[in-house]
């Protein structure tokens, strides 16, 4: 199943906190029933591609909504098609590994 890392970053607002942003995206992704992570710079969302790219729109555009004048919107995407590999899949995977 694809895997998306996603980092919004708002630009000119008056505000340097944006964890109400992160908050409002990451409510959206549990609202799709999407299995996620939050950590300190990024969001990491398990699903198919299209609900990926769904996600991500949706994800930039809270920034627009709450006055921020750009946003910068950083993403990867991992998908294999070789295996069947889950978020949880490849951290036990390191972890095992150390």
């Amino acid at each position: 199943m694809p895997i998306l890392e996603i980092s919004v970053i708002p630009v000119g607002t008056n505000n340097a906190s944006i964890g109400n942003m992160v908050s409002e995206a990451c409510q959206k992704v549990k609202d799709k029933g999407l299995e996620y992570q939050i950590t300190a710079t990024s969001t990491i969302i398990e699903g198919d591609f299209p609900q990926l790219m769904e996600i991500a729109q949706e994800m930039h555009a809270i920034p627009f909504k709450t006055g921020a004048q750009r946003v910068i919107t950083n993403m990867t995407v991992d998908e294999r098609h070789d295996k069947q590999d889950s978020m949880d899949d490849k951290v036990e995977e390191v972890v095992d590994k150390m």
